[in-house]
């Protein structure tokens, strides 16, 4: 049976049991332990952590109880650090540490041990499982959770108030001994906090401690282990505490009395000046409003707040002036906008002031009496009518001289003209209503000995309408009546329209002029709403007796005195149906039904003979393009310039030009007239050309008519194609074309080219030096 001993190390190690041997041992209070029934004895062994000394420390010795020492018995160890941080001596059982320990890495290692005989390796003992517990040492010290913290508690608060807690951890074994034990205690910060030993809460330790005396406070905490002992780690940390604001202080004016000045052109919102309140608070503690709540300038001034600044601004509230009143005094007030009841104690939290306003004289510009003037002229009136009057002052204690004008942009035809002295307005042409109703100028007002001080006015003139325009037709009335009309049937309703005012226009009055009064066709109804309505007096109306009626109609006004004018009404006699709808007004429609007129017979027969003619014209052309007008002979080949107005043909279309149209008749007779302007260039003649019968000097020839056609006053101002008739057919020269040149033969004489002039000679001797050549060959 094996056992085991403990290697005694520390006296910590009494906590370990003793090993079994035999059936009964006792403990160390005298209690009867009983050995277990397996093979092995077993229990935990203990191993310092942090152990540095030159030897392996000794765990503890596997005994078996069958070893006789004659080292036949192998102990193995396996398991958990087994061969690396354990080892053990097979013959003797003693377990090594080889490796110093730290229980903060690992707090203890599960190992296996097993007793074999040494020549066979066969197992003597079953394996038992043992504990090798790291004790534990103080060698680690506290650590903070935050290196700094930040906190913050009320000004003034009670002693006692808690601000933080901070919190320290120890890797020591918190179960055995005091080596994780904390104790709290402030280094820096006394006397203003103090810290609990034994929960780390940091309290305040001085009453009313005040913001704006010191705001900040940094507190350094240490943690020691050993419950605070001597040999204790011990481990540190920063703690900075800020005192937040409250509403203790009220705000105060640094002066008694402000004094402020304002021009008396100031306008209203102008800002006057400015006045502040001086609240070592801040945030909203230190919000603060102003108010005016006396002083005889309550009217004349209002005062803001300017919470960005937190400053009270003056501004003006009515227009000033100086010649009424030169100063004024204000009685302003600042509070806090909140207030704390638990310093309510400390107030009242408002302070005011005197604020003194004196006011500047200023130029100012001339004032009129009134914003605006609106008066009323009669048109037509005759030109220098007086329309109104304009008044204007100078406010200064000067009472400088005013003069006025016209602001011409308002009056650009000068329809009025006002005195400069006295401000009167006057018409300078006549007025018409209809043409403008309502005239709206400006009139300037300028001091006289500074021209830069003025002051501008808006005028508005009604021109009230007169009597001065005759009522017309409301529309271009064109009445229709049937012929077979009724007696005192109605066709057609009129109506007038006035310029005029409505004062001088409906209510409207229908009449027939006097000599017409009894007229037999149609007679005239006043409706008595301005509206009239024509009649038929009588029946039957006949288009081929009269188809046009002209009827003069009197409308007169309202107006005093009343105006008329006399408008003509045309009626159109027309066919009607059995229903009395129109059916035509023409007259000449009428006769159509018994034949038709002379007229339209001699249109349709001078039509029918225009259509004759261009078929006969037609046919002639045909017959003339079947016969070829010009024979082309062999040597006549010329370059045609052909226009096509359309696709197709071919041949057809080549015949259908007739080339003759290119050669010029007076060439015939030797007169050539000019067809464009004086030539650039000459011509060079083609090759080919033989003598003529009378020995014609080409040369000479061309040279005449070219000075006939510059010297030609006829030509005109335009370049056109130019036709010599001195080619093809019948010329002396015969054909000019290269075309003709592929058929005939090489050995023509060319000797007549020497007879043509200066101007041939190259030519000549390019061809007529052929027979040369051959003989010399």
């Amino acid at each position: 049976m094996l056992y085991y001993s403990h290697a005694i190390t520390t006296e910590k190690l009494n906590h370990a049991r003793p090993s079994l041997h035999g059936h009964h041992e006792k403990g160390k209070e005298g209690q009867v332990l009983h050995r277990s029934k397996r093979g092995w004895v077993w229990n935990q062994f203990f191993v310092i952590e942090e152990y540095t000394g030159p030897d392996p420390v000794l765990v503890g010795r596997l005994h078996s109880d069958i070893d006789s020492g004659d080292g036949n018995i192998k102990y193995i160890l396996s398991g958990e650090g087994a061969g690396i941080i354990f080892v053990i001596d097979d013959k003797s059982g003693n377990i090594h540490a080889t490796k110093t320990l730290d229980r903060e890495e690992r707090a203890q290692y599960t190992l296996t041990a097993q007793a074999v005989d040494r020549n066979t390796n066969r197992p003597l003992e079953p394996p038992s499982e043992f504990i090798v517990k790291v004790q534990d040492i103080n060698d680690n010290p506290p650590e903070f959770l935050h290196e700094n913290y930040h906190a913050n508690v009320p000004e003034r608060s009670n002693v006692g108030t808690s601000v933080i807690q901070v919190t320290a951890s120890d890797a020591d074994d918190p179960t055995y001994g005091n080596s994780a034990k904390l104790v709290y205690s402030i280094l820096e910060g006394q006397p203003y906090f103090s810290v609990e030993a034994q929960t780390g809460i940091i309290r305040t330790a001085l009453p009313n401690m005040d913001r704006e005396a010191k705001e900040e406070y940094h507190v350094v905490i240490q943690a020691k282990d050993m419950g605070g002992h001597m040999g204790g780690l011990s481990g540190t940390t920063k703690v900075t505490i800020t005192l937040t604001d409250v509403n203790d202080n009220p705000p105060k004016f640094p002066q008694s009395v402000y004094q402020m000045s304002v021009s008396e052109a100031a306008v209203p919102g102008e800002e006057v000046g400015r006045v502040k309140a001086k609240d070592p608070d801040i945030g909203e503690n230190g919000l603060v409003a102003y108010s005016i709540i006396d002083g005889d300038g309550m009217d004349m001034f209002e005062i803001t707040t300017d919470y960005e600044t937190q400053e009270g601004v003056v501004k003006l509230k009515k227009l000033l002036d100086f010649e009424t009143k030169k100063s004024y005094s204000l009685k302003v007030e600042a509070a806090n906008v909140h207030i704390d009841p638990k310093f309510i104690s400390n107030g009242p939290f408002k302070d005011t002031v005197t604020v003194k306003i004196s006011v500047e004289d200023a130029d100012e510009p001339p004032v009129f009496l009134k914003p605006s003037y609106i008066f009323e002229v009669q048109e037509n009136a005759a030109s220098g009518t007086v329309v109104g009057k304009v008044h204007a002052k100078d406010p200064d204690a000067a009472n400088s001289a005013i003069r006025y004008s016209i602001d011409r942009h308002t009056d650009l035809e000068r329809y009025f003209i006002i005195n400069a002295e006295d401000g009167n307005i006057k018409t300078m042409k006549a007025l018409d209503r209809e043409e403008i109703a309502w005239h709206n100028i400006s009139v300037f007002a300028v001091e006289v000995h500074k021209q830069h001080q003025e002051a501008k006015v808006p005028v508005a003139i009604k021109v009230v309408d007169v009597n001065d325009n005759a009522p017309k037709f409301a529309a271009a009335y064109e009445a229709f009546v049937c012929e077979n009309a009724r007696s005192n049937q109605q066709f057609i309703t009129i109506s007038a329209d006035d310029r005029d005012d409505s004062a001088n226009g409906p209510r409207f009055i229908f009449s027939l002029p006097p000599e017409i009064i009894h007229n037999p066709n149609f007679t005239l109804r006043d409706n008595r709403d301005n509206t009239a309505s024509v009649l038929v007096r009588r029946e039957g109306f006949s288009r081929q007796k009269q188809d046009l009626y002209l009827l003069p109609i009197v409308i007169s006004d309202g107006g005093l005195p009343p105006m008329s004018s006399t408008n003509t009404l045309t009626i159109r006699v027309c066919g009607c149906d059995s229903n009395g709808s129109m059916v035509s007004c023409n007259a000449e429609a009428y006769t159509l039904n018994a034949g038709l007129s002379t007229g339209a017979l001699v249109a349709i027969l001078a039509c029918i003979v225009i259509l004759l003619v261009i078929v006969v014209l037609f046919v002639t052309l045909k017959r003339q393009k079947k016969e070829p007008l010009i024979v082309f002979e062999e040597e006549d080949v010329r370059e045609n310039i052909i226009t096509y107005d359309d696709e197709g043909g071919g041949e057809e279309d080549t015949e259908a030009f007739d080339i003759a149209t290119l050669q010029n008749p007076d060439g015939i007779n030797g007169f050539i007239p000019r067809k464009d302007i004086k030539p650039e260039y000459q011509y060079m003649p083609r090759p080919g050309l033989r003598p003529a019968p009378n020995s014609v000097d080409v040369d000479d020839f061309i040279n005449t008519r070219i000075q006939e056609a510059d010297n030609d006053p006829t030509a005109p101002p335009y370049d056109s194609i130019q036709i010599y008739g001195y080619e093809g057919r019948g010329s002396v020269a015969g054909s000019l074309s290269s075309l003709e040149s592929a058929t005939t033969d090489s050995d023509l004489d060319y000797d007549y080219l020497q007879n043509w002039g200066p101007r041939f000679k190259k030519l000549a001797d390019l061809y007529g030096s052929k027979d040369t050549f051959d003989d010399d060959s």
